[in-house]
């Protein structure tokens, strides 16, 4: 393939490669599909089937924080990206990644020159702190992402890693309201058959976490919209008492210098 400036591999694509070579994969449908939608009032997956009745599960795992930052954060937090380097990505999407060298694959991890979360950061994993779902969260890596339209930017369903990664997959989503869809392969409960897909609406300047089963067991993918920014905390594995708890712990001590000790200028 010739080149035009994207960052797709495998099966993954965006609008760009696409014009060029169509991926397969992406012409493959469930001919049976169960479509939900996340109500965060009362935690519950609620769908309707087409004989019209109406069906609901509990949906646990997923946290939903409206308006975690304001209008004036959101302002300056996109500026703040558009000064670094946005780098060309799979399906579409530019990033920003803030964290250790990881080759998942190998299953290695190296500090390399991880000095911390951008200064920006600070006064937003102090404030994720306040929901109890995370007041010991301590990520080493954020990952900024830019989804365009015009470049057909989304992500597949998946798993993020759990090797590394721990509990908590939190996201800030930012300058357009977005759905996440949850989904399952096979079926769930009464539903033994098709996927089961859970859209979960996640508003403007919102922050989302997922754990639990929704972190773990139901895939995740991203329908198009602007900007987020991913935060990543350790798992087990790199925790005390674990089998990588040297390497963790150099991480963990970046992080707290990062949050207490760096002197920093930006305050929302």
């Amino acid at each position: 393939m010739q080149s035009i400036n994207c960052g797709c591999k495998g099966v993954r694509s965006c609008l760009r490669c696409e014009a060029l070579e169509p991926k397969q994969h992406l012409l493959q449908k469930n001919e049976l599909t169960h479509d939900f939608t996340y109500d965060p009032v009362s935690k519950a997956a609620v769908g309707e089937e087409e004989s019209g009745t109406q069906q609901s599960f509990t949906f646990s795992g997923i946290l939903l924080w409206e308006n975690f930052v304001s209008e004036d954060e959101e302002r300056e937090l996109i500026t703040r990206m558009d000064q670094d380097v946005w780098r060309e990505s799979q399906s579409g999407r530019r990033k920003q990644d803030f964290g250790p060298k990881v080759s998942f694959k190998k299953r290695r991890v190296c500090v390399g020159n991880f000095t911390g979360l951008p200064a920006m950061s600070r006064h937003l994993v102090d404030r994720m702190s306040k929901a109890p779902q995370l007041a010991s969260f301590k990520p080493v890596e954020q990952c900024n992402l830019d989804y365009d339209p015009l470049r057909g930017s989304a992500i597949d369903p998946h798993l993020d890693d759990s090797w590394l990664w721990g509990e908590h997959l939190v996201t800030i989503n930012l300058l357009s309201d977005t759905v996440l869809t949850m989904s399952l392969d096979r079926g769930w409960g009464d539903m033994d058959d098709g996927e089961v897909r859970v859209a979960v609406h996640s508003p403007r300047r919102s922050l989302i976490v997922l754990y639990g089963e929704a972190r773990h067991r139901w895939k995740h993918g991203i329908h198009r919209r602007r900007v987020c920014s991913t935060f990543q905390e350790l798992s087990e594995e790199f925790l005390k008492g674990g089998e990588q708890e040297k390497l963790g712990s150099e991480l963990l001590d970046i992080y707290i210098k990062y949050i207490y000790i760096s002197c920093l200028c930006f305050d929302m």
